[in-house]
């Protein structure tokens, strides 16, 4: 079980740091401002990684004390944790060297529900049918 969700965790972590860093050069080519000093490459990757795998022993921690009931209990507290996050980058003070800095929110709130969109994506592909279990 613990296996199964820290190869869930991981790759949901790497698909999660894959879109952060699309949509951070869309960002970029879109507005013309680089935030690369606060949100860099090797920050968006750290962070999707952490992320995902403090929800994968979130996740394995809950469904092995609440047993049926953990993962909807695991889905209600990642989605309320996401939401919760976007206070986040909208309460950064970012360095006065950076160039229109209201838009920062623009570039960090999406990428609060990378994660949890990147773990929701991922999940069918580890649930196997009652059939084919052995």
């Amino acid at each position: 079980m613990f296996r199964k969700t820290f190869f869930h965790s991981l790759i949901a972590g790497l698909l999660a740091s894959i879109a952060g860093l699309i949509y951070n050069r869309i960002y970029l080519f879109a507005t013309e401002v680089d935030f690369s000093r606060v949100l860099n490459t090797r920050s968006i990757i750290g962070l999707n990684m952490m992320v995902c795998l403090l929800a994968g022993i979130l996740y394995w921690a809950m469904v092995k004390w609440l047993k049926q009931k953990g993962e909807i209990v695991f889905n209600f507290l990642l989605s309320i944790i996401s939401f919760a996050c976007v206070m986040i980058p909208i309460s950064i003070t970012l360095p006065l060297k950076i160039q229109m800095p209201e838009l920062f929110p623009g570039l960090a709130v999406p990428m609060v529900f990378f994660p949890a969109m990147a773990w929701y994506t991922i999940k069918p592909l580890f649930i196997l049918p009652a059939a084919i279990r052995v």
